[in-house]
């Protein structure tokens, strides 16, 4: 007889990807398509861009009001990104 070593599909594809050098990237960009669930659709619609650099996402809204509340509320905006991606990818929000 044989013994069988099952492995979870999705710890494979994690292990695969991180040997690669692609889980970060991965990881960015669902953080970046995640900015409108996690913020909100109104808030959304403020938006012009979304990008990282340096563990920092930048986001550019098109209200300055908007922006000095957010501003207010950048850790938690962190940490709620952060859990939806399931990973520690950025640690600071800049508005812009």
């Amino acid at each position: 007889m044989f013994r069988r070593d099952v492995k979870d599909i999705r710890e494979l594809i994690l292990r695969n990807l991180r040997m690669q050098g692609l889980e970060t990237p991965l990881q960015q960009k669902r953080l970046v398509d995640a900015w409108p669930t996690v913020a909100g659709e109104l808030i959304a619609s403020y938006t012009n861009g979304v990008s990282i650099r340096n563990q920092t996402l930048w986001v550019h809204l098109t209200s300055p009001a908007l922006r000095a509340d957010l501003s207010m509320q950048r850790t938690e905006l962190v940490r709620r990104l952060n859990d939806y991606v399931g990973s520690q990818v950025i640690t600071d929000i800049r508005f812009h």
